[in-house]
């Protein structure tokens, strides 16, 4: 009887050792959830790396202040974001990839640099982390920085500490078989942004 106790309570701390061991080694979880569900739904978002999306952005920044549509392609590495409306100044677009990043604000000659958030705060006056939010926005923390995590009690991502900003996610959707993000917010480096996602087309590759 002993035998088969102690047998069990080794099995059972060899499961929750296993759990915790799958979360990747930047990531600390600090709040909520269960690591092995975590880390299920992060096997199933991650291989998603081509989508289109839609949605609303909205800007609150010290030299600007306004909202307005937000359209992304993303293929890969490579990256195009489109915004309109106010904040976009009537259009504006991000086209990126590892090989560097070009800003195209209308009325304006195309600009060039390394970092999307760098060239944007240059350039219109407020940081969108393209480069990190291309992970968040499938509400994943990004690899290369270490995070804080706090999950939902769906083992999702409720709130994500990493390379300097906070991102709140409020709400998911159903897509094509996958948990996604559909209300997020993101604070951080005076800025506070809120992307409400209207559309997802992922794509899964083949």
């Amino acid at each position: 009887m002993k035998a088969t106790l102690r047998l069990c309570c080794l099995l059972a701390l060899t499961m929750t050792l296993a759990a915790c061991s799958n979360l990747h080694q930047r990531e600390t979880l600090e709040f909520g959830g269960d690591p092995a569900a975590w880390q299920a739904h992060r096997s199933a978002v991650a291989p998603l790396a081509n989508w289109t999306l839609q949605g609303k952005l909205g800007v609150k920044a010290p030299r600007e202040s306004g909202s307005g549509t937000l359209s992304w392609l993303q293929q890969q590495d490579h990256y195009d974001i489109r915004l309109s409306g106010p904040l976009g100044r009537g259009a504006t677009r991000i086209e990126g990839s590892d090989a560097g990043v070009t800003l195209e604000v209308a009325g304006q000659p195309p600009a060039t640099a390394e970092s999307a958030e760098i060239l944007l705060e240059q350039q219109i006056g407020w940081r969108l982390p393209v480069e990190h939010l291309l992970w968040w926005v499938r509400g994943l923390p990004a690899p290369d920085s270490p995070s804080r995590l706090q999950l939902n009690p769906d083992s999702q991502l409720a709130r994500l500490a990493q390379a300097g900003w906070t991102v709140e996610y409020s709400r998911y959707q159903q897509v094509d078989g996958l948990t996604l993000p559909q209300r997020l917010q993101l604070s951080g480096h005076d800025v506070l942004l809120t992307l409400v996602i209207t559309r997802w087309e992922p794509r899964l590759p083949e």
